[in-house]
């Protein structure tokens, strides 16, 4: 069941409260993980963009919505860049990631962005698609860059305003 094209995920700017869910998500999805105070850094600056999905009523009791991805995306001028996307495992392949880009892409658009860059693992597979799936083109390589694994980062670039 696609949860995301059923309308079973809500998008929300992210909050305070949200802390603990993000990380938890982040260190079930990578190897290096952003800390706790990177995120809530993140949450602080004007310039970061920072956003959740949700599933109303999944958390324990029914009663409250359960964290299921996020996106963080740094706006710099005209250029923008995707720092952090991340679905938990468990609601993975349901059409979270393609929500949340698509809706950090409008962000973007809307706040002046006209290219948006990111990197991702050369493994990462499923990244890579839905990235692929989503206009963004390979322009570079950043060798060792990331950790644990040492691995190369593929770097991709996106047109998205009237730039």
């Amino acid at each position: 069941m696609n949860v995301a094209a059923l309308g079973m995920v809500a998008i929300r700017p992210a909050a305070r409260a949200d802390l603990g869910g993000l990380v938890t998500i982040e260190r079930a999805s990578f190897s290096d993980p952003w800390s706790v105070e990177s995120f809530a850094s993140a949450l602080t600056m004007d310039r970061m963009i920072v956003r959740v999905a949700e599933i109303p009523g999944e958390r324990a009791g029914g009663d409250a919505p359960s964290l299921v991805g996020y996106v963080l995306a740094l706006v710099l001028g005209e250029e923008g860049e995707i720092a952090d996307l991340a679905v938990a495992p468990a609601a993975r392949r349901h059409g979270i990631g393609r929500l949340l880009m698509s809706q950090v892409l409008g962000d973007l658009e809307a706040r002046g962005v006209a290219s948006v860059y990111l990197e991702v693992r050369e493994s990462n597979t499923a990244a890579r698609a839905l990235y692929a799936s989503h206009g963004f083109l390979g322009v570079g390589r950043r060798s060792g860059y990331y950790r644990q694994p040492t691995e190369d980062a593929l770097l991709l670039k996106r047109e998205i305003g009237p730039g």
